[in-house]
């Protein structure tokens, strides 16, 4: 079912969801203050009661000095997706988690977005595409 927010039916959301790698190396920042920040170079950004953590380019993240642990690739589902759907996260996380792939998820208003270790990008790509083709 499709309604002018996007797909809400969990087979026809997997069966098109088609994911696609971004390319670069992507890193997740928490700092206090990010209006040092240049907007331009925010992927985006979430508030949190210890800081603000900030999802930004490595190369930018770097630039600015700013330390991370963890190195990920961006794949975005490429299915607009209702807000209201329910299930589809569940089904990719768990089919990356039985392939040992962590995924954090950030929901936009159209498109889900995965990051996944950056090693274990074509991995997690497989993982996706083959959802798509059961």
């Amino acid at each position: 079912m499709k309604n002018a927010n996007g797909i809400t039916n969990l087979a026809e959301l997997i069966a098109t969801m088609e994911p696609v790698l971004n390319e670069g190396e992507y890193v997740f920042v928490s700092v206090l203050n990010n209006s040092t920040i240049p907007r331009e170079m925010c992927i985006c950004e979430m508030r949190e009661k210890e800081g603000t953590t900030v999802v930004l380019a490595k190369k930018n993240a770097e630039a600015l000095g700013l330390s991370f642990e963890f190195v990920a690739a961006w794949i975005t589902l490429n299915v607009h997706s209702s807000l209201e759907a329910v299930g589809l996260t569940a089904a990719f996380s768990s089919a990356l988690g039985k392939n040992n792939i962590s995924c954090n998820v950030i929901a936009g208003y159209y498109h889900d977005h995965i990051f996944v270790n950056k090693k274990e990008e074509d991995k997690a790509l497989k993982v996706l595409w083959d959802m798509t083709k059961q």
